[in-house]
């Protein structure tokens, strides 16, 4: 089994530059469904959920190859509207064709997406849109199925929370719906202004992307562009707690930090120096860490994608901190894992009590899910000793190169078994 094994107590210093959004790139791919010719997206890393859904678009007869760094998609010949269990199940966002297809072709059939387990992500709201925007839905065994006999029509939508993936598929359905669409409380994170850019690059009429409420005009036709999509807000996140943990001081560039605001906010409360240019961001720690609450919330609250990272920082950091989950109501499995390290931390329900301790202890942890996984190897880095960190499927899922970028500032990292 592959794994990696980190080496601790290794300074950091240097220059990462930060990829394309996982979270952005992987709805403008399904998007690029929607298009009558050719899209060509900029700079895409190939991470497994980028490789996993350009599977899912080849099941569909739609070309998704890369050219260099660029992923070329042509959706001129839509041969199936079916993608199937062995694809969706590896990533939950392969659900996000649904909204391109009903669109497009007026009929999709989904198998029940996977994912990381970190509780239920219920696909209702998705569901609800397409009802409302004229789509009959039938649910089969493990399988769900979209028709809209009638084409889709406009239509005033409220999400009784504002789910990520449920305002990309209902805004990727509406685009090519006939009328006026108005979604209300629609999730207002970066990547869902990212996707309306691309739409309406593509010849789409989305208005207020970021706000609480979305107007979208149907259009007749959309059109293929080449689009270069906005950094990796986690990914830079990620980095600047590695910093903050390890000490030293590194450069991140290609960040845009109006994104990184409840992160750089929080940093600072902890002692980091975090200094803000135009597209890049200076990060230096030289003293040991402060105890701080944090609360996950939907943005621009703090991410539900930083707290496993910031769990295992605020391990280390002096006094005693609250980390309250509010987005997912499984997503402390990391904490057991953090313990194997030395960590002190109690659970209870939703909240947990994390009571910083001197120094944690190598181990061998495994990565629970995607962040939790950038969370072992982050601790690995502090702790004295080698850590082994298994499950590195997880981590490659959504962090480009991340063995290579921290080697290249000071860490000590390395893969085996395959």
């Amino acid at each position: 089994m592959t794994k990696l094994v980190v080496t601790g107590g290794r300074e950091l210093s240097g220059e990462v530059r930060i990829s394309a959004a996982k979270n952005a790139v992987l709805p403008i791919i399904a998007a690029a469904l929607a298009g009558r010719t050719p899209s060509v997206i900029e700079e895409v890393p190939r991470l497994v959920d980028v490789l996993t859904l350009a599977d899912v678009l080849r099941q569909l007869g739609v070309g998704a190859e890369f050219a260099g760094d660029n992923l070329v998609i042509d959706p001129q010949k839509i041969t199936s509207c079916e993608a199937p269990y062995e694809h969706v199940r590896r990533m939950r966002a392969s659900f996000l064709v649904m909204g391109p297809l009903l669109a497009r072709e007026g009929w999709a059939r989904i198998a029940l997406p996977g994912g990381c387990a970190i509780g239920s992500r219920p696909i209702d709201l998705h569901l609800k849109g397409f009802e409302a925007l004229g789509a009959e839905i039938i649910h089969g065994h493990g399988f769900i199925e979209a028709r809209a006999r009638n084409g889709l029509h406009g239509a005033n939508i409220y999400l009784d929370f504002p789910s990520v993936g449920a305002t990309e598929n209902i805004i990727m359905a509406a685009v090519l719906a006939d009328g006026h669409t108005v979604l209300e409380n629609p999730a207002q994170e970066p990547e869902i202004i990212d996707l309306a850019n691309f739409l309406n690059n593509m010849g789409a009429k989305v208005r207020g992307a970021g706000t609480d409420t979305i107007r979208i005009e149907g259009v007749g036709v959309l059109k293929g562009v080449n689009y270069t999509v906005i950094p990796d807000r986690v990914e830079a996140g990620t980095y600047m707690v590695a910093v903050a943990m390890a000490g030293g001081e590194v450069r991140l560039t290609n960040v845009l930090p109006e994104h990184m605001k409840p992160v750089t906010a929080k940093l600072r409360e902890v002692g980091v120096t975090v200094a803000e240019d135009i597209d890049n961001v200076l990060v230096k720690s030289d003293r040991r860490l402060l105890a701080v609450d944090i609360k996950t919330l939907p943005y621009p609250g703090f991410p539900t994608d930083m707290q496993a990272q910031f769990m295992a920082m605020l391990s280390v950091a002096s006094g005693v901190s609250s980390v309250q989950e509010t987005v997912f109501e499984n997503r402390f499995m990391h904490v057991d894992e953090l313990r194997k390290f030395g960590a002190s931390i109690l659970v209870e329900g939703r909240v947990a009590k994390v009571f910083g301790v001197n120094r944690l202890a190598g181990a061998r942890v495994k990565a629970t899910d995607l962040r939790a996984g950038a969370a072992m190897v982050l601790a690995g880095m502090v702790a004295d000793g080698e850590t082994e960190v298994d499950y590195v499927h997880h981590i490659d899922r959504g962090y480009d190169r991340l063995v290579e970028k921290l080697c290249r500032i000071g860490g000590q990292i390395r893969r085996t078994g395959g």
